[in-house]
This record gives structure tokens, sequence and C-alpha cells, in this order.
């Protein structure tokens, strides 16, 4: 069969957009898809779709964003005609959109002009879905661009610092001389033992508690942050609740597989109060009496999710996070309307709450994650205080001991 010029740019394009978007699409993949395509001689883009799919898709989950990359690579039909024109050995004509089809990063190629003369021409360059969404507000996003943006929130890795446990491992150079096993051994040897046995104490991460503000106002950023647990959360045991006007527990909710939007579906059917008032000091109120000061919160980082709107007493407010400051290792709150330069803590549950934070974030889209897993493994603690700060961060000022 003669070589087809528009099968291999179809297949380059469409694996370099699909890897750009993080579906692993190596060489082996890119060959069958080219031996299906060639086989069966797709005639419009829903065949060329079904031949993509079965040779490319390894992961249910990925079919969603494959889905998203295949539209932004084929607007319409004319790619599928222009493979099919090119397995026939006819000349392959660019056609309408062609510009999709190119690989990212811009490529140099050559093309006649109407005297038929050679010319250089510039292959556009693609941006993929991840890369446009990187910078978008998360309250911009609607649901379909959200998924897009999970496989990006599994490549995140939200770690705790390491804490000292209560349990112990061998060590040739511990400080300290395990004297159970160095007798243990010198009974082997008449008693006399010749080398100190020694230890030092395992560590573990510590754990994380996020309350998460599912209010009108925070909806959206609500949406991105439970699904950015749901994807990420791996690295440390996390405990998520949800608040309102009421205190929800979704820890067992966000721990069954699954895609992420079943989550968030599950999420939404089992806290009443999703996109209702806010009443953070009592939902507060009620984390440290039945669940902080219990242990959860005890040595460990607390996340709240909120732009700090509260309809109840600010001294309330301020009483609680006190009382959570005192038993967690580390505040931080996450509050995307941080993100503008403009922002002042003004609002009284915000302002109220500042002092006893340790960090404070916006996480208002996904290159603004960086700051949040940051700020969740950093190994010291700091008291934010009311000191503006930039990048939609409020500065840290003087140390409390950790």
């Amino acid at each position: 069969m003669p070589s087809a010029p528009g099968l291999a740019e179809v297949v380059a394009a469409l694996g370099e957009s699909l890897r750009r978007a993080g579906i692993p699409v190596g060489p082996d993949r890119a060959g069958r898809f080219a031996r299906a395509v060639t086989a069966l001689g797709p005639a419009t883009t829903r065949e060329l779709r079904h031949c993509a799919l079965a040779t490319l898709v390894s992961d249910p989950e990925q079919i969603t964003l494959f889905d998203a990359v295949f539209r932004e690579v084929f607007g319409g039909e004319a790619p599928a005609h222009a493979v099919a024109r090119g397995q026939r050995g006819d000349p392959p004509r660019s056609p309408a959109g062609a510009g999709r089809t190119a690989p990212r990063g811009g490529a140099a190629g050559r093309a006649q002009d109407a005297r038929g003369r050679s010319r250089e021409v510039e292959t556009p360059t693609i941006a993929s879905p991840t890369d446009r969404l990187a910078t978008r507000d998360f309250a911009e996003l609607s649901e379909d661009e959200l998924v897009l943006l999970a496989r990006a929130m599994r490549a995140i890795v939200l770690n705790t610092p390491l804490r000292p446990s209560r349990r112990r491992r061998a060590a040739r150079h511990g400080e300290r001389v395990d004297l159970r096993r160095t007798l243990a051994a010198g009974r082997r040897t008449g008693g006399h033992p010749l080398r100190l046995r020694r230890f030092v104490p395992r560590t573990r991460r510590r754990d994380l508690v996020v309350l998460c503000d599912i209010s009108g106002s925070m909806e959206p950023y609500a949406r991105a942050m439970l699904q950015l647990l749901y994807c990420a959360s791996r690295g440390a045991r996390a405990e998520v609740f949800t608040f309102a006007t009421r205190l929800t527990r979704l820890t067992s909710v966000l721990r069954r597989p699954g895609l992420p939007s079943d989550a968030l579906a599950r999420a939404g059917r089992t806290a009443p109060d999703w996109s209702g008032g806010t009443r953070i000091a009592r939902c507060l109120g009620e984390f440290n009496e039945r669940y902080g000061r219990r242990g959860m919160a005890r040595g460990a980082v607390v996340v709240i999710v909120s732009d700090g709107w509260d309809t109840g007493d600010p001294a309330l407010l301020a009483r609680h996070m006190a009382a959570l400051a005192r038993v967690a290792f580390r505040v931080v709150w996450v509050n995307p309307r941080t993100a503008s330069p403009r922002y002042r803590p003004l609002v009284g549950g915000m302002a109220a709450a500042l002092p006893y934070c340790d960090t404070v974030v916006s996480a208002h889209d996904l290159a603004a994650l960086d700051d949040f897993a940051a700020a969740l493994s950093a190994p010291g603690r700091r008291r934010a205080g009311a000191k503006q700060g930039t990048a939609g961060s409020v500065a840290s000022a003087g140390d409390r001991s950790s």
C-alpha cells in the first residue's frame, strides 16, 4: 500500500495532543492506531474516533479527557476524509481546520503555491485543554472543563510534614541503644555483646483535615477542592468535612473508587446544605466539640476552605479558631478571593480567623495549587497575622514553636 502523508500527520497530531493532556500515548499505541486506520479506512470523524479510542486509550477514566482532546484536534469530518484520501494514494489536500491537526509546539513544512513552486509554511501551535485551563479561575469552569483537570490533579501529591511516632525501627547509627535486642544478641555469645543494637523512632505523615465551605459564594471552588482531594490525597490520610449551615463528614464518600464526577455527585447528595447560607463559627464549634478535641485535629494539618463570609458573631469564630489552633499543628486557610491584588481581609469572619492561621493561600486555579501543596508540606508553624501579601496570599509574620 502506498505511503499516506495524511495518515502520518493525523497520528502525530493526535498522539502529541493526548500526551500533552496526560494520556500516555507511546510509539506502540500510535502504530496500532495507524494500522487500524489503514485497515478500516474511516470515512467520518465518528469512525476515526472509534479507531483512536480502541487503540490509544487503556483506562475508562481517560475517555472523557480523550473526547475533549479529540474534539480539539478534529473540528469536523474533514480530517477523516483526508486520511481516507491518503490511504487511496491520492495527493493529500489541506482540509478546512487542518491547523488543528498539527502537533503542539509548531513545525515547519513545505507546500506548493498556485504556480507549483515549493515554499516554507509554519504549522500553527495548539494548546492542550489542560494548558488552556491551567490559569482559568475555578469559578469560570463548567463541569465538563473541571473534569478535564482531573488528570492534572492526579499528578499532584498532597503531603503533610513528617512526625515521629511511638514505634521504632532498628538503625546501625541510631542515637539510642536498644537494650533488649542487645542482650538477646549477647546470649548467643555467652553473655558478652559484640555490638550494641540501636534504634531510631519511626516517622509518619501528619493527618490532614479539610473543612470545605459549600455555601453559595464558594460552590464552584468547593467542587474543585473536593475533586482535588479525591484525586490527590494519596500522600496523607485525609478527613474531609463540608459546611454551610451544618457540618457534614464526607470522608467515606470520597474514598470510594470511581470517577471524580461520581464522587462530586455523591458529595452533593450527602451534604443537604449545598449552596446554602454560611455559619462558619457554628460549624467550626461543632467540629471542635465532636472531632477536634477528641484527637482528630491534634497534631494535624487543618485546612479551611472559605471566603470568610459568616452570618454569625465574629468573636465566636475567633474563639473557636483559637481552640483549633491550640491542638492543630498547622492551620491553612484557603480563600480564593485573595487572588485579587486589591483584596483586604476586612470581612468580619476572615478578619477574626486570620490571627490564628499559619498560612493563607488562594488555590483559585490549577496553577495556584502548587502554593497550596507547598503550604501543606511546610515543616514549621508561622502565624499569618494581618499583613497583606502578594500573589493572592497573606504574608507570614512571627514564628510559633513547632
